[in-house]
């Protein structure tokens, strides 16, 4: 089997959200697992609203999910490509000039629906004289550029949905050209899928009736006449059932981020909700890649609840080893021998990464011990022990303190937690004790 190459194609007009990178996820696992090559294409043709700004957020909000393209190239510089493909429709006279306004073609719709039609181009232009042309021109008028389509069904066989057709009868002539001489989404995208190898393409099902417009157009345009395979998943929604929106800001990648939620969560997530595997944390992309199937998607809406992106956190941060979090714990300055054993206490009692500035402090700083029963307290500190402390001090500590005191349970560690701490709950003081070290616990049980 010849390697995949696939793409993920942004318009860089806002902030990506967790739809759009579930898209992305989705195209760079299945080259990922196996060998293949993923495309980033920037849709930027629209110069008006598409920006510099928006480029590089989108190539950092992918490179923190850990999505790195094999190649990235933008539409913008590419316009000599799709003026050549539209030349070529002309030739074929799949490619004809229309002339009406937006709002000729608005009164023209609602009296076909008024007539129970379909409200279908009715390719009026084609019937259009030299002469009467001409005379649209004079008055100012520019062409727009429609793709004349071909009667018949469109089908082909989808990797999520399966067999899967489309009536081009029930499509307008899609405008691949607009007045100014500037192209809409359509022919672009076809012209590159055909120009950069792509043999997969991964995307939304809301773009399953575009599907039958792009078969024809790759049938007339590449070299084989052969399209690329299909698979359009399902897409995300918001906990509510409400759509999501690049422009609104919905769950925007730089939000989650900024939030604190963990990258790895972010992708199991978006990639697991709404398939047949289960949501679980993972410890790396590869991990994820090896055990995703686009098989298993499912047909119906995912909800993606960040409240369960919490719960998600939570978990990944649990499973990382320290050389995981080596580089990032440097940027706290959170170096030297107690690193190490620090993460590995700690890490099971994480919401978010910044959490472990609490535990470095309980470790190495000043705390505000909480001294529940101080005589008591004095008790225990007159039993601690000697250093060196290893992860066995505690339990040797506390099973004398039992037998001097005859405290057990709760009354015996609640009280010894709060003074060492200052919280009621936290990571095992098995592995705690030995960082606070001796002269922080007798202070903080001394008071």
């Amino acid at each position: 089997m010849t390697a995949p190459i696939v793409r993920f194609a942004p318009s860089p007009t806002g902030r990506i959200h967790i739809g759009n990178a579930r898209t992305a996820l989705l195209n760079y696992l299945y080259a990922a697992v196996q060998h293949g090559r993923f495309v980033l294409r920037f849709d930027d043709t629209d110069v008006v609203r598409s920006s510099e700004e928006f480029v590089r957020a989108i190539e950092i909000d992918l490179a923190w999910l850990g999505v790195k393209p094999d190649l990235t190239v933008r539409q913008s510089q590419r316009t000599a490509l799709y003026e050549a493909a539209a030349a070529k429709l002309r030739q074929m006279d799949r490619l004809y000039p229309c002339y009406e306004t937006p709002e000729e073609l608005e009164k023209r719709r609602k009296l076909q629906q008024a007539r129970g039609l379909p409200p279908v181009y009715d390719r009026a232009a084609l019937k259009l004289s030299e002469a009467a042309r001409a005379q649209l021109e004079a008055e100012g008028r520019k062409p727009h550029w429609r793709f004349k389509l071909e009667a018949g069904t469109a089908t082909w066989r989808d990797l999520v949905r399966g067999a899967c057709g489309v009536d081009c009868a029930s499509l307008s002539d899609p405008v691949l050209v607009r007045e100014d001489g500037s192209f809409l989404y359509t022919l672009p995208s076809v012209v590159d899928d055909i120009d950069l190898g792509v043999t997969h393409i991964i995307r939304g099902e809301d773009h399953v009736t575009n599907t039958a417009v792009q078969l024809q157009l790759f049938k007339a345009l590449a070299p084989s006449g052969q399209a690329p395979t299909f698979a359009h998943h399902n897409l995300l929604v918001g906990g509510g059932g409400e759509a999501l929106s690049k422009r609104a800001g919905s769950l925007s990648i730089a939000s989650l981020r900024e939030e604190g939620y963990e990258a790895l969560a972010v992708a199991a997530l978006a990639v697991l909700t709404g398939s047949s595997d289960s949501v679980r944390a993972v410890n790396s992309l590869d991990e994820l890649a090896r055990d995703f199937e686009l098989g298993h998607v499912s047909r119906n809406p995912a909800r993606f609840d960040p409240a369960d992106l919490a719960t998600l956190t939570h978990r990944t941060l649990a499973l990382f080893d320290y050389q995981t979090v080596r580089e990032r714990l440097e940027t706290y300055d959170i170096v030297g021998f107690k690193a190490e054993p620090l993460w590995l206490a700690v890490r099971g009692n994480l919401r978010t990464f910044d959490d472990v500035l609490v535990w470095r402090r309980v470790v190495e700083g000043e705390i505000e011990p909480v001294r529940e029963d101080g005589d008591f307290l004095r008790e225990a500190l007159a039993l601690l022990p000697p250093e060196p402390w290893d992860e066995t001090t505690w339990g040797a500590w506390t099973a004398r303190t039992n037998a001097e005191t005859g405290r057990q349970g709760r009354t015996l560690f609640h009280p010894l937690r709060l003074a060492l701490t200052g919280v009621e709950r936290g990571p095992e003081l098995s592995l705690l004790l030995p960082l606070i070290g001796r002269a922080k616990a007798a202070a903080r049980l001394a008071g």
